[in-house]
Formats: structure tokens, C-alpha cells, sequence
């Protein structure tokens, strides 16, 4: 009888372990479910570089619209700048320093005839997505009055404006000093590529007359 009583306490106790533990696995699952469509759209949108950068453009304005409203939270308005500056700086950036002594950019005509293409120390996407995340984020610090530091604004505005010259001088110098352009002109573009044709699709199934 004792052996009958420990077995069924054995059995309410996993039975109360399986009712605690459904909420948190569903809501595992659900917050699994949600990382994965946001992957699945942020995969998706790696080929439309003008609409996204579009959408952060009208982020930006929605935050500085509602800087203006509110007549505070400059501060936000600074480290947002700050943060803004410094990814653009990495995307201006080379993966590989041109001072190592490993072999980066072409530094003479020689070895510039040979194409490789800019290496970003920050991709295109990647600087879209952390700008749209920054400036996300700093819309809704808005709505909360503890990072409303009261501040003399002018004095903030000048000071990022000199830091932002005296950072890209030195980025500019730099671009000049390894001779190298972050841009890419020139590319060869095909009057066929990424058209679908045919029933199934694909460049292959497009008969030629």
C-alpha cells in the first residue's frame, strides 16, 4: 500500500510539471513562429534596396516629426546621430585594412587589373537593418520621460556637425591615401538576368528565334 501511494504522488507530481510547463513551451513556440516570419521577410526583402531604404527615410521622419512635437528628447536625437554616423562610417570602411601587410586592395595599375570587388567592412543590408532598428528604437525611447534629459540643443547640433566633419575628413583621407572608391561603377548588367520565361521559369526555357 505504501509502494501504491508513492506511485500515485509520483504521478500528480508529473502530471502538475506537464500542466506548468504547456504555457511556456506554447509561448516558446509562438515566439519561435514570430523570429522565424520576421527572418523569413527580412530574407525576403535583401533584393528590393530602394523600398527599404525608403521605409527608414520615412522612419527618420516620423522621428524627428515627433522630436519637433514634443520640443525634447535631444539627447535621443544625438546618440541616434552618433549611432547613425558610425555605421555609415563602417559601410564607407574596407573588410580588410589596407596598413596589414596581408594582401587587401590594389595599391598599382597591376595589380588593379585584376576585378575584385569592395569588400564592406559593413554590408548594405546589414547597415539598413541596424539604422531601421536604431531609429525604431529611438522612436519609442520618446514615449518614455526618463530619457528626456533636459539639454541645451544648439550646443549638441554643433558639436555633431564637427564631429561629423572631422570624421569623414579623416575617412575621405583615408579613401585617398589607399586609393580605393566604396562605390562600385561600371558593373556589367544583363538584359535577361532574373527574368523568368517559359512555363516553369528560368532563363533556360526562353526559346530563341
Amino acid at each position: 500500500l505504501v509502494q501504491i501511494f508513492v506511485i500515485k504522488e509520483k504521478i500528480s507530481k508529473m502530471m502538475e510539471g506537464s500542466d506548468q510547463e504547456g504555457p511556456s513551451t506554447g509561448s516558446e513556440f509562438t515566439s519561435s513562429n514570430l523570429k522565424r516570419a520576421i527572418q523569413y521577410w527580412l530574407d525576403k526583402s535583401t533584393i528590393h534596396i530602394f523600398p527599404r531604404w525608403i521605409g527608414f527615410v520615412v522612419l527618420l521622419l516620423l522621428f524627428s516629426l515627433r522630436i519637433y512635437m514634443v520640443q525634447g528628447y535631444f539627447i535621443v536625437a544625438y546618440g541616434l546621430g552618433i549611432f547613425l554616423l558610425n555605421n555609415f562610417i563602417a559601410f564607407l570602411s574596407p573588410l580588410e585594412d589596407p596598413n596589414d601587410d596581408s594582401p587587401g586592395l590594389p595599391s598599382t595599375a597591376s595589380d588593379g587589373k585584376e576585378f575584385r570587388p569592395f569588400a564592406r567592412r559593413l554590408p548594405e543590408f546589414k547597415f539598413w537593418l541596424a539604422s531601421a532598428r536604431g531609429t525604431f528604437t529611438s522612436i519609442l525611447m520618446t514615449f518614455f520621460p526618463v530619457f528626456d534629459v533636459p539639454v541645451f540643443w544648439p550646443i549638441l547640433l554643433m558639436y555633431f556637425f564637427i564631429l561629423f566633419f572631422m570624421t569623414m575628413k579623416r575617412q575621405i583621407m583615408h579613401m585617398y591615401k589607399h586609393g580605393y572608391v566604396p562605390i562600385s561603377f561600371g558593373k556589367a548588367k544583363y538584359k535577361d538576368a532574373g527574368v523568368e520565361h517559359g512555363t516553369f521559369g528560368g532563363g533556360m526555357s526562353k526559346r530563341s528565334n
